[in-house]
């Protein structure tokens, strides 16, 4: 057979050749020696044809109280968020879940997942299913018992989307072979969420600090996040569940909190609750963002007029800035004039600059144009933050204004002359 022939040999096998690779027919592992142990224990043995593992399951009323919210106040608060028409990524598309995990690490393809916890919302309350590994030879047996690969629901997190939901991923890939593809969802993660509305307002982000300063809420004998995957591996080895029942409870706090974190949110950018100055000034500043220009302007304006003078320059910033947008020009010189003694440096040198640009082009006054820019050059000169590189580019900038400037100036003198 020549050269040609053989080639054309195989192009015809490769056509034959199946276009994917079938599923792997799965060998189940072998039951722990301690299932019992854990059923006892109040753990439920789910099988598949993937192996076992452990269902906990908890159902919560709507009137079951967490901390200074009852849970079924999501559903009105949903509600009236989307009755408010506004666009807000707050505002979830479709029905949400909650979803949270416990790791055996944080990161590296051999964390796997031992905990996975989904909190759905049903017409009478709220259910808790959390999914334990038997071992990790029956990881594959809780993912697929799980609903993460075959729910719709918007997914409800907190720092999910940078850790549960890419280890979950990592995990399904890892058995692609077998397990059905994870399809990826709508994500909500209210890490981002509390970083918006508490910047500079709480000193941690960690949930049980969230918990304790804004939702009421204040864990009694937690275990501590770090201990999780030793207890785990742990109770493996042992077979007694006892501390691991302390994991769950651990992960059922966090998907409870998410419920009332994500109703008190909804709630703050609705402003159907009292918070800080500060906290209303980031919804403000947020609203802007958004592009939701009157909202924005709407919300700084009131912080203004409800809170002390001492916390609100920068709403009084902020606001300025939605004024200039506007057109509301004397009433954007007199909000940054009114933020600027209590103003951090950066703001402080963009607020001497839009104050040059007002004095220059809407009032024309040059001379208090010029003393805003000779404030902004002392500004740039004495700043500790600048590297030597941004602040000559800044002083080459702001030099040419006041060239320009000094030069109105001298012909105005002129004129008057």
């Amino acid at each position: 057979m020549s050269y040609e022939q053989k080639m054309m040999a195989m192009k015809k096998m490769l056509k034959k050749a199946p276009t994917s690779t079938p599923k792997q027919t799965p060998i189940k592992p072998a039951v722990p020696h301690y299932c019992e142990a854990w059923q006892a224990a109040g753990l439920k043995a789910v099988y598949n044809d993937f192996g076992m593992c452990f269902v906990r399951e908890q159902f919560y009323p709507h009137d079951t109280v967490h901390g200074n919210f009852m849970l079924g106040d999501l559903h009105q608060a949903i509600a009236d968020l989307r009755a408010a028409g506004i666009t807000h990524p707050l505002v979830p598309s479709a029905d949400v879940m909650f979803f949270d995990t416990e790791t055996t690490g944080l990161k590296g393809a051999g964390t796997q997942i031992f905990i996975l916890g989904e909190l759905h919302c049903e017409a009478e309350g709220f259910r808790l299913k959390q999914y334990i590994q038997a071992d990790p030879a029956n990881e594959a047996a809780m993912l697929f018992a799980s609903t993460m690969w075959r729910g719709k629901e918007v997914v409800v997190t907190y720092n999910g989307k940078s850790f549960d939901w890419p280890q979950l991923t990592t995990r399904f890939t890892l058995h692609r072979a077998q397990l059905p593809k994870l399809e990826m969802r709508e994500q909500l993660d209210l890490l981002h969420t509390a970083r918006r509305l508490w910047r500079e307002d709480v000193a941690s982000m960690k949930l049980s600090a969230i918990e304790q300063h804004k939702l009421g809420f204040t864990r009694v004998d937690d275990i501590p996040g770090f201990l999780a995957p030793i207890i785990y591996a742990d109770a493996v080895r042992s077979g007694n569940p006892t501390s691991l029942l302390k994991v769950l409870v651990h992960n059922e706090w966090d998907l409870l909190s998410l419920v009332t974190l994500y109703t008190h949110a909804i709630q703050l950018i609705l402003q159907q609750q009292q918070e800080s100055a500060k906290t209303y000034t980031n919804i403000g500043k947020w609203y802007g963002d958004l592009k939701a220009h009157n909202t924005s302007a709407q919300v700084l304006a009131q912080v203004t007029e409800h809170y002390a003078v001492a916390d609100t320059y920068e709403a009084y910033y902020y606001l300025a800035l939605q004024q200039k947008r506007a057109g509301e020009f004397a009433h954007a010189r007199d909000s940054f004039l009114k933020a600027l003694p209590q103003l951090n440096e950066v703001q402080r040198l963009n607020a001497h600059e839009h104050l040059a640009k007002l004095y220059e082009h809407q009032f024309m006054a040059v001379e208090a144009a010029l003393a805003h820019c000779n404030a902004g050059l002392q500004l740039i000169a004495s700043s500790t933050r600048l590297k030597d590189e941004a602040r000559a580019r800044r002083l080459f900038t702001w030099q040419k204004r006041k060239l320009r400037l000094t030069r109105k100036q001298s012909d105005k003198d002129d004129d008057i002359e």
